[in-house]
């Protein structure tokens, strides 16, 4: 199964419960937590939309990411992810927001040997959860999908945790 759907239905019971939504800001996953969250059974009750920012100034524009912060670290920050969540979160009037950034390929003219991504999860512009993902592998599409899978367990954990069961 390329995404787990378990763990995205729970995630929809518990918003579709909670009359709460989600969206989402995305570059590094190119859009794959976008699909994710579209598969699940009902997604138009929760699921309020998404947006895959490649470069800083679309992240500035439309999720009002700090440009001189995102400059510093090339848009790749546990601080700009956290922007992204608040930002998709604001851009889509939802309650929920998730926001990654990072590397699926390396980049060696700007040093980037390893890969890793950050990624952040904001309910009504707070931040619940914030942390860093090494990947495993070394394929951009192998690494965006264990992204995605990696916040989607995140998030299923961060509701569990607040009696979701």
């Amino acid at each position: 199964m390329l995404y787990p759907l378990e763990e995205i239905n729970h995630i929809r019971h518990f918003l579709i419960e909670n009359c709460e939504t989600l969206a989402i800001a995305e570059s590094v996953t190119s859009g794959h937590l976008q699909a994710a969250f579209s598969l699940a059974d009902d997604a138009l009750s929760f699921f309020q939309g998404g947006i895959t920012t490649y470069n800083l100034g679309q992240k500035c524009q439309h999720l009002h990411v700090d440009p001189i912060d995102a400059v510093k670290c090339d848009c790749v920050s546990d601080s700009v992810a956290r922007q992204m969540a608040t930002g998709a979160a604001r851009l889509f009037i939802s309650h929920y927001g998730i926001g990654i950034t990072g590397y699926a390929a390396k980049v060696p003219e700007k040093n980037i040997n390893s890969l890793f991504a950050h990624f952040a999860i904001s309910h009504r512009g707070q931040i619940l959860l914030s942390d860093k993902i090494n990947a495993p592998y070394e394929e951009a599409l192998d690494v965006q999908i264990y992204y995605t899978r990696q916040i989607i367990m995140a998030l299923d954990g961060l509701l569990k945790k607040t009696g979701f069961k």
